[in-house]
Order: structure tokens, then C-alpha cells, then sequence
């Protein structure tokens, strides 16, 4: 199973669409020119702020709202390696997974850990903060090949030998 580690940016509750991804630039050419506008409606200083390799440790319900693409594919623009909530807006889950962006569902792990620790993710088997292990479920196998091609347009040309 993967392993990998990353400094932690914890949000709240109910992360909707329009606050990872406002609707005014949603006009702009490219992800990489929506990239600077990313949580600007929460926080305007935090995608400036995101490393590559970081990661997300929100609330429940993230990604609730519009079914627009553009918000994960956004997070993943930012370097955000994962993402860890207590729960996921459906449409938002497939829309993460179909863009290569990996979603891992734990309700404990926000109530333990504070923006900035560090965290250490085993994709399918836990996280480890601080000595303690949060159990997280593995995704079926599908959708890990999805991840690992990096979304799923990719997968299906690796799959039909386009690439």
C-alpha cells in the first residue's frame, strides 16, 4: 500500500463547492489561473499558503454544493495530496476520484490534530498522528486504479493501451 506524509490544513463543516472553488472565476482560462482564487470566500490567504504534498483535514459534508469539476481539480492543482473528511458531498466523491484527486473518510482524526501537525497516511489502512492509528477504509480496487493513473480519463487510455 502507498504511504506518505504532509503538513495539515484543518477546515470545518460543510466545505461547499463556491468556497473551494468561487463561481466569479470560474470564467478564467485555466485551473492554474483559478488556482490563486481557491478558499479565497474562507480563507484568501490559503491557497498561497498550500505546499505541494499537503493535505486537507475538513468536517463533514465537503464538497457539498454545485457538482462542478473544477473544485477538485483545483485542490489537486494546489499539490493538496489528500484529502481526509468525516463525510463527502457524493457527486463531489466521484468528481475527486475521476480527476485522480484521493478522499479518505475518518470522523476522528479533525477532533485530534491541529493545522500545521503533520500527518503520516497508509492509503487503505490508517493515519498516524502523534503514536495513534486512525483506522480509514480501503477503496475497492477500481478506484485506486483510477487514482494511480491519475483520473479517470487516464486510467481508460491506460486500460485501452493509449498510452
Amino acid at each position: 500500500m502507498e504511504q506518505f506524509s504532509g503538513k495539515i490544513w484543518v477546515l470545518g463543516d460543510d466545505i461547499d463547492t463556491d468556497i473551494i472553488m468561487p463561481t466569479e472565476y470560474l470564467a478564467l482560462k485555466t485551473i492554474d489561473d483559478m488556482r490563486p482564487y481557491a478558499f479565497s470566500p474562507l480563507r484568501p490567504e490559503l491557497a498561497g499558503r498550500i505546499c505541494p504534498g499537503d493535505i486537507i483535514v475538513a468536517g463533514k459534508n465537503f464538497g457539498c454544493g454545485s457538482s462542478r469539476e473544477q473544485a477538485p481539480e483545483v485542490i489537486k492543482a494546489l499539490g493538496i495530496r489528500c484529502v481526509i473528511a468525516s463525510s463527502y458531498a457524493r457527486i463531489f466523491f466521484r468528481n475527486a476520484i475521476n480527476n485522480g484527486l484521493l478522499l479518505i473518510e475518518n470522523s476522528e482524526i479533525q477532533k485530534a490534530v491541529k493545522e500545521g501537525d503533520e500527518i503520516e497516511v497508509h492509503v487503505g489502512e490508517y493515519i498516524l498522528h502523534d503514536g495513534v492509528k486512525y483506522p480509514v477504509s480501503s477503496l475497492p480496487q477500481n478506484l485506486l486504479d483510477i487514482l494511480d493513473a491519475g483520473g479517470l480519463v487516464k486510467a481508460m487510455q491506460r486500460l485501452n493501451g493509449i498510452v
